[in-house]
């Protein structure tokens, strides 16, 4: 068995005792194979000496990996024996725990007969190719290259001879204290050239997430990235990125009756993930989304609301910590949309556009740059008429966008639209503000949720 005092004395052989914060993990190993063809490594392969930068990236890459398993949280685990049972009705033995008798399963297309390791997650076994697992993933290229006691009958397990493999053969078993479904996903990933993930709803966030989960835990470097680059997709780090989900979000609505929401996971469970496996890159859209949110929708949810969830699968709550950033959020977004109503009613922004595009504001004669105001007195008035109508929607009446400041400034930007105004100017100039002013709540949204 590999244990903590293991990997502790392998980092003193490696000279690289500095403690690190490594990925929290339960992995145990529960064997060691024997034979000249599947032994493991006598000890860790020593870096070797060179002066390029290619080398030296390598070896510092190395160095984390060592560092990330002296640093394993291992908690307490059990010794793991397998042995052979009866034959089921197709004749193959089954295998069971011997110190439970449970009957374990051999998972359908992840036990490949001439597999050299064996993986137990729950009540699942994988038997895969060693020589998989190490080129992908630095944590298990390093594990298998720690010194193993000599094996014993009940750390491995005896594969018969087959098709693929000649003979009988004794390969070691892995214990994996990770979600089955998790694993087989990882796995899947790792033997088809990269995983088939989905369109970002809540039965493919549970997928990615696994993968994502195992990929960090891991070090399987690529696989996490691209785990990260299709959960940005839908909880994206700009502004274009978020327009583009919010336009996947309605077209979901208006074919499917139910409520946008509905078309992504639970912001609780994208929250929790980014914090389990530092991807603060996805904090700020996840954040953002909760809030446009009541707090009644988001505690106490009626089965319509889009962030219901049954019981048997709703997400953990958030931490003290992140609660209390959403509250502060959430007041910063309804400070925001009151703002953003009040600046329309003074027209100080689209003043400012006229000049930027005329020289002057209210001036009755065409400029070469463009269009100007033709009745300032007129744009005053539909300006008064349009803040009481935001103000009686927004903030009064509570309606759709009450709590999206992105959605309201989207919304004022085009009350007054040049295809149907008589001003041209102003409508174009009140576009172009409210499209500034999204940029900026954008940038904000980080400092008002305290992510940064």
């Amino acid at each position: 068995m590999v244990t903590r005092a293991a990997l502790d004395e392998a980092m003193d052989s490696s000279n690289a005792a500095t403690p690190s914060t490594g990925p929290s993990t339960t992995t145990t190993v529960t064997a060691a194979p024997t034979g000249s063809t599947n032994k493991l490594a006598a000890g860790l392969r020593s870096a070797a000496s060179s002066s390029t930068l290619a080398s030296l990236v390598s070896q510092t890459r190395r160095v984390k990996s060592i560092k990330s398993m002296a640093t394993l949280h291992t908690p307490e685990t059990k010794f793991s024996s397998l042995k052979y049972g009866d034959k089921d009705e197709l004749g193959t033995a089954t295998i069971l725990d011997v110190q439970t008798g449970s009957q374990l399963k051999r998972r359908k297309g992840l036990w490949f007969d001439d597999g050299s390791v064996i993986c137990r997650a729950e009540d699942n076994l994988f038997c895969v190719h060693m020589s998989v697992l190490e080129r992908h993933s630095m944590f298990f290229r390093d594990m298998f290259e720690i010194p193993q006691p000599a094996t014993g009958q009940s750390d491995s397990l005896v594969i018969e001879g087959s098709v693929m493999r000649h003979s009988a053969q004794r390969i070691p078993v892995i214990t994996l204290f990770d979600r089955a479904e998790d694993v087989a996903s990882l796995l899947n990933a790792l033997y088809n050239i990269g995983p088939a993930f989905g369109n970002n709803d809540e039965d493919d966030f549970r997928a990615v997430s696994g993968i994502l989960r195992l990929a960090t835990k891991y070090i399987i470097d690529e696989l996490r990235e691209m785990a990260l680059a299709h959960l940005s997709i839908a909880w994206p780090s700009t502004l274009k990125a978020w327009d583009l989900r919010e336009d996947l979000a309605r077209c979901h609505e208006m074919e499917t009756a139910c409520p946008a929401g509905h078309r992504y996971p639970h912001p609780f469970a994208v929250i929790n993930l980014a914090r389990e496996v530092e991807a603060p890159e996805l904090l700020a859209s996840a954040f953002y989304d909760l809030s446009r949110y009541s707090y009644s929708q988001i505690y106490e949810p009626h089965e319509d609301d889009a962030l219901y969830r049954p019981p048997e699968s709703a997400p953990p709550p958030l931490s003290a910590a992140d609660m209390g950033r959403l509250c502060i959020g959430k007041e910063h977004t309804q400070q925001t949309i009151t703002s953003l109503i009040q600046a329309m009613g003074n027209g100080q922004h689209i003043i400012r556009q006229a000049q930027q595009h005329n020289g002057q504001f209210n001036l009755v004669r065409r400029s070469s740059s463009g269009p100007i105001c033709v009745s300032a007195a007129a744009c005053r008035k539909d300006f008064t008429e349009l803040v009481e109508l935001a103000t009686q929607h927004y903030l009064f009446d509570r309606e759709r966008g009450c709590y999206d400041p992105l959605y309201v400034a989207e919304e004022l930007g085009q009350l007054k639209s040049a295809e149907i105004s008589e001003c041209k100017a102003c409508a174009k100039g009140l576009e172009s503000w409210a499209a500034r002013e999204r940029e900026k709540i954008w940038r904000l949204i980080t400092v008002w949720f305290r992510l940064d």
